[in-house]
């Protein structure tokens, strides 16, 4: 049985989500029991809230934390941070800490944060390269805002149905839609040679970026139509190979003026998951037409987009 801590409202606009953390080892991506999992508020200073322990399947008890109301996030004209973030250590002895902060929780939604911790265990050789590079002994992540609350380069307009070259030679597209098993995603603008590449899974992919642009406290409909956009956009760049074709070596980028926002080691949210894992093959087409569309959407209050679907 979960165990529930509450914690007493500062403010009369103040609500409850739920909270959970799943920890894994990056290596083998197995689960890490009684690893310890200090929960805080993202601020200077802030004091432990709760300390949490794994089980043997790499997670904690599921806690309820305070949050914005609830409406705050379901009004286009609130200016207010409708979300409540948070940070949590995590140690394991024969383990590096890893800090995550700024995991976003809404008003009656469940968040899971998941956190990869890297084992002390290395190679004479990674020791080595390690020290070259003034490694440091803890793994710090930043969560970036929500793309709802911060403003983001607005999506470049392109066409819905790309126009596919037959001859140039280097050139692929697929013979039929096919849900890759996993994107990697450039962390940055598509020009920018400095920037990361991640390997995520497809639907992993899909629930960051549903997490990161639409909230999670919005109608299930609602939510399933985004999802279905943001399917779609994904899909229409794997079929079409859009940047493989171009000459780089990744599938999508993280950057809003191209792509959807993807945010590295975010949390996700558990009915947005559950939507995703639901409808990860569907897509949006028309008659006659091969490919998926590229469903361009903006969010309606931040940035304009006549024609196009909006967020809100």
């Amino acid at each position: 049985m979960n165990k529930f801590t509450r914690y007493p409202a500062s403010m009369s606009r103040q609500s409850l989500g739920q909270f959970q953390v799943d920890v894994r080892e990056s290596a083998a991506f197995k689960p890490i029991e009684n690893a310890t999992v200090a929960v805080k508020k993202t601020a200077v200073d802030a004091q432990t809230i709760e300390t949490l322990t794994t089980d043997d399947s790499g997670q904690t008890i599921t806690i309820e934390l305070e949050t914005p109301s609830k409406e705050l996030s379901l009004d286009i004209e609130n200016e207010e941070k409708p979300y409540s973030e948070y940070t949590i250590e995590v140690t394991k002895e024969g383990y590096e800490p890893t800090v995550i902060e700024g995991s976003q929780l809404l008003a009656d939604t469940k968040a899971v944060q998941a956190a990869q911790l890297r084992s002390t265990e290395t190679t004479a050789a990674q020791s080595l390269m390690r020290r070259r590079r003034r490694y440091r002994q803890e793994s710090v992540y930043f969560i970036e805002p929500h793309t709802l609350y911060e403003e983001y380069p607005p999506k470049i307009p392109e066409d819905s149905v790309k126009e596919l070259p037959e001859g140039p030679a280097g050139f692929i597209v697929l013979d039929t839609v096919v849900v890759p098993e996993y994107m990697v995603v450039h962390d940055g603008d598509p020009f920018d040679p400095g920037a990361p590449n991640y390997f995520v899974s497809f639907q992993d992919y899909i629930i960051n970026v549903a997490s990161s642009e639409i909230y999670a406290t919005w109608p299930e409909a609602t939510i399933t139509a985004n999802i279905l956009a943001i399917l779609s956009f994904t899909l229409n760049r794997v079929y079409t190979e859009w940047y493989r074709n171009k000459g780089f070596d990744f599938m999508i980028t993280s950057s809003t003026a191209y792509d959807h926002k993807y945010i590295h080691n975010r949390n996700s949210f558990q009915n947005i998951s559950q939507i995703v894992n639901t409808i990860f093959t569907n897509y949006i087409t028309k008659p006659g037409i091969k490919q998926p569309l590229l469903t361009q959407y903006c969010d309606g209050k931040q940035v304009q987009c006549p024609g196009w679907m909006t967020i809100w």
